[in-house]
């Protein structure tokens, strides 16, 4: 909204949020203080109040005016605050659905804190151990809601910040996102006991193993894979090359088929094959330039 061009407001939400048009004609949500204070559809928006413009999937813009609707307006800014600081500080690139789910998670949050009602997070030690960058972002959200509205949530409530956190960089259903550090603790157990041993937690490979896993899963919840079983001189190569890393691999393949009804193509079980194989340390040598 720029150039001058005057902007009518399609819809008041409230006192602080409104819908308008962009310069395409689509509908966007707008938020500031006063900025729909005494005025009605069709006046035009006073651009100078303007402190976020929301650009949401068309399916989308009803639900964030319906959330935006009917909680506090510092909320919501707080809430925009926390999307702010996790995509600049910790550099994550996240879905816009981020915008509703978050803030939403964040006035339930609050409201159960007013009503003494505590929830533990099941899901908390798996998401310290597996998703530590999605954590440390849901401590640091943790530390905005206390400085800018007096109010100390749990760490409980940091890991169900991560959980949204991991959602929006993945785009997947909710879910879906909440059975994926369980999936992922298993697969872990599966080639620590493959190879009888305890994994290296502080190895880059292992760092790397559960970067590729987060990756892997995200496809493999979205039914999404690098492909349709192309490149199948890959999968004939690790399965000859690294056999024990390769049988490890089809067991996690059987684990998700069997008891998570996921499918997992050729190709994806070969190069989960191949970061088993630098994680095991059996023959490293041999793929360390491996991408």
């Amino acid at each position: 909204m720029s150039g001058g061009r005057k902007v009518k407001i399609l819809k008041v939400i409230n006192n602080n949020v409104v819908s308008a048009c962009d310069d395409k004609g689509k509908e966007i949500v707008v938020m500031g203080k006063g900025l729909g204070f005494g005025k009605k559809n069709g006046d035009i928006l006073d651009e100078s109040k303007i402190e976020k413009k929301f650009s949401m999937p068309d399916e989308s813009v009803s639900r964030l005016e319906e959330i935006l609707k009917d909680i506090p307006y510092e909320y919501a800014q707080v809430a925009n605050r926390i999307i702010a600081m996790v995509k600049e500080k910790f550099d994550m690139k996240l879905s816009k659905i981020i915008y509703i789910t978050l803030t939403d998670h964040l006035n339930f949050a609050i409201t159960r804190f007013k009503k003494g009602i505590e929830v533990e997070n099941a899901l908390l030690w798996e998401i310290k151990r597996f998703y530590q960058k999605e954590f440390e972002a849901g401590k640091e959200a943790l530390e905005i809601i206390k400085k800018e509205l007096g109010i100390e949530l749990s760490e409980d409530e940091a890991g169900f910040f991560a959980i949204h956190i991991l959602n929006a960089q993945i785009d997947a259903d909710m879910m879906q996102t909440i059975n994926i550090p369980g999936i992922t603790k298993d697969i872990v157990n599966i080639v620590g006991y493959t190879f009888g041993r305890e994994l290296d937690r502080e190895s880059l490979y292992y760092e790397r193993f559960i970067t590729h896993l987060k990756h892997f899963l995200a496809r493999v919840v979205k039914n999404e894979t690098y492909g349709k079983d192309a490149n199948d001189r890959l999968a004939i190569m690790v399965k000859d090359e690294f056999p024990k890393s390769y049988r490890c691999a089809l067991r996690i393949r059987d684990y998700l088929k069997v008891s998570k009804k996921y499918n997992v193509s050729l190709e994806e079980i070969s190069y989960l094959t191949i970061h088993i194989q630098r994680l095991s340390g059996e023959g490293q040598k041999n793929i360390h330039k491996e991408s």
